[in-house]
C-alpha cells in the first residue's frame, strides 16, 4: 500500500473476530478519508504485517468491506480500494432525499426545542472542527433531528445510507471546499425547525443532499472526460 493509515500497528485483540472488526473500522475509516485512494492496492501481506496479525482477520475484513462496496476483490488479482462510481452517487442521493425527508417530516411534530438544541450544539462544533471530523459530526446532526420519528427501521436505513455516502460526502467536501456551504444549509434547516415549518424544512434538505451529489457528479464526470 502507497499510504500509511490508523493510529497504530498494534493488534488490538488476541481474537480474530476483534482482529478483523478492529481492521475494518480501521481501513474503512482509511478509505472514507480518502487516505486510501480509488483504485489502490490492498496488500493482505502488508496489512497483516502493519497490524501485527495473521491473514485469517485480514481476509475477514476485506470480505466485509467488498460487501459494504468499499473495495473490490478480483480472483487471483486480490484487492483495490473500490472506485467512485457516478451511477452509484445518483442512486444514494436520490435514495437518501426520499427517506430523509420523510423522517424529518415525521419528526417535527415531534421535535421539542431541547432536541434542536442538541442539533444546534453540534452544528456549532462543526463550524470549529477539520474536515476529518466533519463526517461523524455532520451524521449526527441530521441523526438528532431525524430521531424524534420513532421509525427504526426508517433510521436504520438512512444510518445505512449515510455509511455508503461517507465516502462521497467526504470528497465532495475536500473537493469542492463545500464544508460552507453545508454549515449555511443546516442552520437553514434548523430555523425553519425552530418554526416548525414542514414545507420549509423539507426543501432544504432536499436541495442539501441533491445539491452536493450533483456538484460531485458533475465534477467526477468533467474529471474523468479530461483524463480519458
Amino acid at each position: 500500500m502507497a499510504q500509511e493509515f490508523g493510529a497504530s500497528g498494534r493488534d488490538h485483540s488476541p481474537r480474530t473476530g476483534d482482529q478483523a472488526q478492529h481492521l475494518i473500522n480501521e481501513l474503512r475509516d482509511a478509505i472514507i478519508s480518502g487516505t486510501l485512494a480509488p483504485g489502490e492496492t490492498l496488500r493482505q501481506d502488508a496489512i497483516a504485517e502493519r497490524y501485527k496479525t495473521s491473514r485469517m482477520p485480514v481476509r475477514e475484513a476485506l470480505r466485509a468491506l467488498e460487501a459494504e462496496a468499499l473495495i473490490q476483490l478480483v480472483p487471483n488479482k486480490g484487492a483495490t480500494v473500490a472506485p467512485l462510481d457516478i451511477s452509484e452517487l445518483q442512486e444514494i442521493y436520490e435514495m437518501r432525499v426520499s427517506a430523509e425527508t420523510l423522517a424529518l417530516r415525521l419528526s417535527l411534530p415531534e421535535i421539542s426545542n431541547a432536541q434542536i438544541d442538541r442539533a444546534t450544539k453540534i452544528q456549532d462544533e462543526i463550524d470549529r472542527v477539520d474536515l476529518e471530523k466533519f463526517g461523524k459530526l455532520n451524521k449526527a446532526f441530521h441523526s438528532a433531528l431525524y430521531q424524534p420519528c420513532g421509525r427504526k427501521r426508517l433510521l436504520g436505513h438512512i444510518a445505512g445510507l449515510n455509511d455508503v455516502a461517507d465516502r462521497y460526502l467526504s470528497f465532495t467536501v475536500k473537493a469542492l471546499s463545500y464544508m460552507e456551504r453545508s454549515n449555511s444549509d443546516h442552520r437553514a434547516l434548523l430555523d425553519a425547525c425552530l418554526r416548525r415549518d414542514e414545507s420549509e424544512a423539507t426543501a432544504i434538505l432536499t436541495a442539501h443532499i441533491e445539491d452536493a451529489g450533483q456538484a460531485l457528479q458533475k465534477y467526477l464526470s468533467d474529471k474523468w472526460q479530461h483524463s480519458s
